[in-house]
């Protein structure tokens, strides 16, 4: 369970164990986020800040162009080709 990384955040910053772990599962779930997840979230966001599609969707656009978002899930098949082609 990231034992080094929560070690580091205590070491480094002012919190407690139980804390810094939380801080670990937080950016973790925000990073597995998918795209489409992603898109359905940001989306929600901005119009609830009263902006109209055409501005929300071009922002999505540029958002999700710097985004890491988890990859699609793979089948062992589609593993083995990335390796083997």
């Amino acid at each position: 369970m990231h034992t080094e990384l929560i070690d580091h955040l205590v070491r480094s910053a002012p919190l407690q164990r139980g804390e810094a772990a939380r801080v670990v599962q937080d950016v973790l779930a925000y990073f597995d986020e998918t795209a489409e997840q992603f898109v359905r979230r940001r989306h929600r966001e901005l119009q609830g800040q009263g902006l109209v599609n055409a501005v929300i969707f071009e922002r999505i656009a540029e958002e999700l162009a710097r985004r890491v978002v988890a990859p699609p899930e793979l089948s062992q098949r589609q593993l083995r080709r990335l390796v083997y082609g």
